[in-house]
């Protein structure tokens, strides 16, 4: 490098280095990263989701004396999943998957109800046969549901909502069931917590399925309040590390020395040899080009045999 360049400080120099992506970038290979997927709500912490597990499974217990208590038989109610979803995306699947649902909505207002429950076709027939004791009515689960079905299948999911809103608050279930027609009205942004059980005979291999579907915010009762982050990061502080990220994205920094204007036929004939004469001045400086702005001019110089730009200013246009 020349001797002019050498007047550049350390400090002038790492900062034009960090600007272009080549300064020295701290080492996070050993750093422990965790995906995080935005289309999917993080209502609940660790912490929170245990505390959910742990209701879920004594819903499960109480909605099998249920079963039994209507059946007269032994089952077994099992949690298969409890995830947290945005509305928008759940419905959609809902109303293109699951058309010929039955659901019952509950809620502590009866006109605006927080969650439903839902069963499939299938397990509509399956619970309403064991409810009335008569295997041979499974054997025609193509036909809708007779009204002494609805009735019995009305009463025991009201018992399960019982079930589900103990500790939680006052559930009251609709009058009615509702089939095909999804009952809550959702603006699409809500997180839903969907919580999808197994329900089978003692001795069965194979069981029926269901799921509870509720706001996530109604079961602050069990879960408690996410806990605030204790020695949280200061605005400065995260205004700092995201400056910092930023320094270090690499750059692409283009050194024009000038340029000129040529006819087509200019072009084609030219030749080895041939000079072509710029629009600058020998003595003018070099621009040197950061995403199409002009960011610093400077001199041309040389380093370590290879072609270099001595900074001279900094350019208005990159204000």
């Amino acid at each position: 490098m020349s001797r002019a360049a050498n007047n550049l400080s350390k400090e002038k120099i790492q900062q034009l280095l960090i600007a272009v992506g080549s300064g020295p970038m701290e080492d996070t290979t050993g750093i422990e990263a965790t995906e995080y997927n935005w289309n999917k709500p993080h209502c609940f912490d660790r912490k929170q989701f245990n505390k959910l597990d742990n209701f879920t499974k004594k819903v499960a217990k109480a909605m099998t004396v249920k079963f039994v208590d209507f059946c007269h038989s032994q089952f077994d109610v099992t949690v298969v999943s409890t995830k947290q979803h945005f509305a928008t995306k759940l419905v959609d699947q809902a109303m293109e998957s699951r058309q010929d649902d039955y659901y019952l909505a509950f809620g502590t207002d009866q006109d605006h109800p927080c969650g439903l429950i839902s069963i499939p076709i299938k397990t509509a027939f399956i619970w309403a046969t064991q409810l009335l004791g008569d295997p041979e009515s499974e054997e025609n689960s193509g036909r809708d549901l007779s009204q002494l079905e609805e009735s019995l299948l009305l009463d025991l999911l009201s018992a399960l909502i019982e079930a589900f809103s103990q500790n939680i608050g006052d559930f009251q279930p609709a009058k009615n069931i509702i089939r095909g027609l999804f009952p809550l009205e959702l603006k699409g942004t809500e997180e839903l917590c969907k919580i999808t059980l197994d329900v089978k005979k003692k001795n069965q291999e194979s069981g029926s399925e269901a799921y509870i579907l509720v706001l996530c915010s109604k079961l602050e009762s069990v879960v408690g309040k996410a806990a605030e982050t204790v020695g949280g990061f200061s605005a400065e502080d995260t205004s700092k590390a995201i400056l910092g990220h930023i320094q270090q994205m690499p750059v692409c920094i283009t050194a024009q020395l000038a340029s000129t204007v040529l006819t087509l036929e200019e072009i084609m004939s030219l030749e080895v040899g041939d000079i072509l004469l710029l629009d600058k001045k020998v003595n003018e400086s070099i621009e040197l080009v950061v995403s199409g702005q002009t960011a610093f001019r400077g001199r041309p110089a040389k380093s370590a045999g290879k072609h270099a730009v001595l900074i001279t200013e900094l350019s208005c246009d990159a204000g």
